[in-house]
């Protein structure tokens, strides 16, 4: 009977561990790769403006953080530690989680967008692959006529005779330079001003910072 017990507990934890990241364990790239994104997962393909680029970590195991994003200490205000819960209902996610949305986005998914939340100065500096820039200022500091076109070209929103009706609307993952950034939380802010439902709007509050300080792959945007 215990010989049993604990042949179904083993199998159990086996399950379990096995079981993370979507298709982890279809990966089947266990060697090779020094530094892995997980135990199982060394690179995650993505499209990006028409070109497949490898998202994977620094091999360096020497490398140290951009300096862009070394700066532990930030005059508050404006640069304050965000909430972990920006709105009921609004998901944050981390690491992982992003990764998954990119891949949606690269297999084709139109229902998800990934956006860069920060100016423009900053992208060109360097980005995640796979998102598109959509500065806090646009949704922010912009006409309403401009702000409802933008709603209609890029997030599925339509428009009725005096209403926006969401019920196609686009699941959208925010982020900006990381914890300490308000420029994705101003987005989603503004969008839930606008109506958008709560949740399908995802928060990744780590940002560019928490991304740098894994070694994970950054391209440098067009001015």
């Amino acid at each position: 009977m215990l010989k049993t017990i604990l042949s179904a507990l083993s199998l159990l934890m086996l399950s379990y561990s096995t079981t993370s990241f979507g298709d982890e364990e279809s990966s089947g790239k266990t060697e090779g790769l020094k530094v892995k994104i997980t135990r199982q997962i060394e690179t995650v393909d993505i499209k990006h403006e028409g070109k497949t680029i490898s998202i994977q970590r620094n091999q360096n195991t020497k490398n140290l953080i951009n300096p862009a994003f070394a700066k532990t200490s930030r005059k508050c205000p404006p640069f304050c530690i965000q909430p972990l819960i920006l709105a009921p209902g609004v998901e944050t996610i981390g690491e992982r989680k992003m990764l998954e949305y990119l891949q949606q986005v690269s297999s084709g998914n139109d229902n998800v967008l990934v956006i860069d939340s920060r100016s423009r100065p900053w992208v060109v500096r360097g980005t995640i692959p796979g998102t598109i820039n959509i500065p806090f200022k646009t949704l922010s500091k912009n006409t309403e006529e401009n702000i409802t076109d933008i709603l209609e070209d890029e997030f599925g929103v339509t428009r009725g005779d005096s209403l926006l009706n969401f019920t196609y609307a686009k699941t959208l993952v925010l982020f900006c330079n990381g914890l300490w950034c308000g420029q994705a939380p101003t987005n989603i802010k503004s969008l839930l001003k606008l109506g958008y439902p709560a949740h399908k709007l995802k928060y990744y509050r780590g940002g560019m910072q928490a991304w740098e300080s894994l070694g994970l792959t950054t391209i440098k945007a067009e001015k």
